[in-house]
């Protein structure tokens, strides 16, 4: 069974996933503004209740016998982040390319 991932950790792997598409996106000509992403995780949350019965010290040494029994409740609670992702400077992020596009003269055969 894999190990379950928690809000950090998917808010990280978030922000990698931008800077990487960011830096990706860096030779293109098209620019995109990240909107709101809306992340939605499902928490479980258990409560765990444990009863043992024994023998006392006095016969445990010659004896070992016991009883135990274990009660959990599991409730699954949603939670929805919404983020809105922003550039070190506070303005939207933009996936894009940071250098202007490189144009030349139109001739004749522009539009054909």
């Amino acid at each position: 069974m894999s190990e379950p991932i928690g809000v950090g950790e998917a808010v990280q792997a978030l922000r990698d996933e931008l800077l990487s598409a960011a830096t990706a996106g860096a030779a293109s000509d098209v620019q995109f503004e990240v909107g709101p992403i809306e992340l939605e995780f499902a928490v479980t949350l258990t409560r765990e209740a444990t009863a043992r019965v024994g023998l006392g010290r006095v016969l445990s040494a010659v004896v070992s016998a016991g009883a135990s029994g274990k009660v959990a409740k599991e409730d699954v609670h949603h939670v929805k982040l919404v983020l809105t992702p922003r550039d070190r400077t506070g303005n939207p992020l933009l996936i894009s390319n940071t250098a202007p596009p490189e144009t030349g003269p139109l001739d004749s055969s522009y539009g054909r």
